[in-house]
């Protein structure tokens, strides 16, 4: 087995306090037992109405609360938390003998991060406590960095307004690059402890349920205690989930770890000289960046993405540059889009979807790699063709663009690395716009 990491390296119960709401004496002892014997301060309240008095002297920084109390209920208890702004961020987790699935989706919508249900093991208790906190944690770390590294951006923003072209570009891609490249490696520590231990977990879940089927084997007919308990929980259930809860946390694990290395990619630091890159790399890792704008919403279903890519060579280049340039041509293709769909219903768009084709393939001569981006969207009169990369020129309403997104594509691709960038494009048919490399 592999060896895991330290979880003090990341995070110091000593730092924390844990407020603990339960009506029930003995599970009040427990839990404290449990949590101060691995030097958390904890506070324990045993109704709803006490807990939200504690709170306005001292913030916890995480609540376990339980569901069923006298007066007000767990959930009235955490929808008051939720309301109030000096205590809406802070996590709570419910502690349950209820396992329905119409519960736990009630708690998680009132605001809860998290379930545990009893009886409960000491290791997952500490397990989910730590991993909310240690969330929670690095939340606060990001939102301080994001706010400083974006009060960065302004400041260099004001600079670039009133430098050429070329300061402008190089600027902003250092900006976004470090802006880029510094949440990923925040986001990378979290999610590699989480994926380490999934692993773990999903192994020691195993082994239990193993012993768990051994015990119904041998021992078909429990005391009525062991069967009313098992009833209680529904065993049933819960051995059968369990294996899907682990699989949803890897899907979700792995897919911000996907996010992570897309940022990484995108924001690749250019040297003061060329060096060789998978063109489909700074592609992909752009389209991911994007994701969130490709995504379905009320109004339209999925923008297709069609991707045909021929067998190319690595090209030397500035990528950090080129992926600003991808940036550029799939953002318009998506606002182009966007602007399409004014006045039709979802029915209509969805009968002639959205797409963005994205071609690569190498001239006949082997010289040159063409990267074709093409949509379906507005089009372009043949009078803004002319103008589209002219400095500080755009289609778009007062505050919503610069007029400077094409014309540094165009001054990337043809000046740093002697290439065309052209356009094709007529109202209502969608726009291509054509670049050209040298190899």
């Amino acid at each position: 087995m592999n060896e895991k990491p330290d979880m003090k390296m990341l995070y110091t119960p000593e730092d924390s306090l844990i407020l603990v709401v339960d009506d029930t004496t003995t599970n009040l002892e427990i839990v404290f037992d449990i949590l101060t014997n691995v030097g958390f301060k904890v506070i324990a309240e045993n109704d709803g109405e006490r807990a939200l008095k504690q709170v306005e002297y001292q913030l916890p920084d995480l609540i376990l609360l339980d569901v069923m109390m006298p007066g007000i209920d767990g959930f009235e208890t955490c929808k008051r938390l939720k309301a109030n702004s000096a205590t809406c961020d802070i996590p709570v987790i419910f502690m349950t003998a209820n396992s329905d699935t119409h519960s736990k989706v009630k708690g998680l919508n009132i605001g809860a991060v998290d379930y545990i249900t009893k009886p409960f093991h000491q290791e997952e208790l500490l397990a989910r406590i730590k991993t909310h906190l240690q969330l929670r944690n690095l939340t606060k770390t990001l939102e301080k960095r994001v706010l400083e590294r974006t009060a960065a951006l302004s400041r260099a923003l004001k600079d670039l307004q009133e430098s050429q072209l070329q300061l402008v570009q190089t600027e902003k891609m250092s900006a976004l690059g470090q802006l880029v490249a510094g949440v990923a490696h925040e986001i990378n520590n979290p999610v590699g402890f989480i994926h380490g231990n999934l692993g773990h977990a999903s192994v020691y879940f195993q082994n239990m349920i193993n012993i768990i089927d051994l015990y119904q084997e041998h021992y078909p007919n429990p005391v009525p205690e062991i069967q009313e308990e098992i009833a209680a929980i529904d065993l049933k259930y819960i051995l059968a989930d369990l294996p899907n809860l682990i699989s949803s946390m890897k899907e979700g694990v792995q897919r911000i770890r996907n996010i992570s290395t897309s940022l990484r990619t995108f924001s690749r630091a250019d040297s003061d000289r060329k060096v060789y890159c998978n063109i489909h790399d700074g592609i992909d890792s752009t389209i991911m960046i994007l994701k969130h704008r490709l995504k379905a919403s009320e109004d339209r279903p999925d923008i297709q993405v069609i991707r045909v890519y021929d067998i190319l060579p690595e090209l030397e280049c500035f990528i950090g540059q080129l992926n600003q340039v991808f940036m550029n041509l799939l953002a318009n293709a998506i606002d182009a889009l966007e602007e399409s769909n004014v006045g039709l219903t979802y029915m209509e768009i969805e009968a002639n979807p959205n797409q963005i084709l994205i071609q690569t393939t190498l001239t006949e001569d082997k010289n040159y790699i063409l990267i074709r981006i093409k949509d379906n969207g507005v089009g372009m009169s043949a009078d803004v063709q002319k103008k589209i990369f002219d400095y500080l020129f755009t289609t778009k309403p007062v505050g919503q663009g610069t007029g400077l997104g094409l014309s540094i594509a165009r001054q990337i691709v043809v000046e740093k690395h002697g290439g065309t960038l052209e356009v094709n494009s007529s109202i209502g048919q969608g726009s291509e716009f054509i670049i050209k490399l040298p190899i």
